[in-house]
């Protein structure tokens, strides 16, 4: 990515000269504008940015499984206990959530170390009263995947995802996203009065992303984008 904006350098020549007069009296302000341009390409590019939405559903799908699956076993496990409780038959079972719990810690060296020994005294000192039964503890599990937000873990992944399609917006979305993280206003070395123009920031997307002559970005492109962003933050 580097080489091609170097290679591009008469394509990007008024970009570079708009970003030195407006950066390089801020100590590390070109530095830090480039680093970031060169990592939301990497990372939040529109191919990657597509990657991530379709994460972002197989979590909300994988989620409203384990809530429709969680309710279900809680409903056996439930069913079980009654069985044993008034069948005349019983199975050796686990039965407490402590019993789960320790056998499911038997191969974490930590727990026989660190947490056992008092887990056991809590276990043998309170009885099955105190604690939630199995059909219980399945059923948070259930309530918990039902009520989940899902959220981005970051505030660029938050930008670029913001519209339902991938495109080279996830890419311009994240960048002004990531210019306003690295504001002095956020504590970072750009000014925080920073605005590259459209001709500007065309040019930076088309050579960063390295973009098709038919997919190319032009400075109207980049106008209409703000001017939607900037009605859709109103809202």
């Amino acid at each position: 990515m580097i080489d091609r904006l170097l290679a591009r350098g008469n394509e990007l020549e008024s970009a570079y000269q708009e970003i030195h007069q407006k950066l390089s009296r801020h100590h590390n302000a070109l530095e830090e504008f480039l680093r970031r341009l060169l990592s939301t390409a990497a990372f939040w590019n529109p191919e990657d940015m597509k990657a991530a939405r379709i994460d972002r559903n197989r979590l909300i799908e994988v989620n409203r499984q384990i809530t429709e699956k969680a309710s279900e076993l809680s409903r056996l496990l439930n069913e079980r206990s009654g069985l044993h409780n008034h069948s005349g038959f019983a199975g050796n079972t686990h039965h407490h959530v402590c019993e789960v719990i320790e056998a499911a810690s038997e191969h974490n060296p930590l727990f026989g170390m660190e947490v056992g020994e008092e887990f056991r005294r809590l276990y043998y000192q309170y009885d099955l009263k105190y604690w939630p039964s199995l059909s219980e503890f399945m059923m948070e599990l259930s309530l918990d995947a039902h009520d989940l937000e899902i959220k981005a873990t970051d505030p660029l992944t938050q930008a670029a995802t913001e519209s339902s399609r991938s495109s080279k917006g996830d890419f311009l979305r994240a960048f002004i996203a990531s210019i306003e993280e690295g504001s002095t206003c956020a504590f970072g070395r750009l000014p925080s009065d920073l605005r590259i123009t459209d001709n500007a920031m065309a040019s930076l997307i088309n050579c960063a992303l390295d973009l098709d002559t038919e997919e190319l970005a032009s400075a109207d492109y980049v106008k209409r984008f703000r001017q939607r962003e900037r009605e859709r933050s109103s809202r």
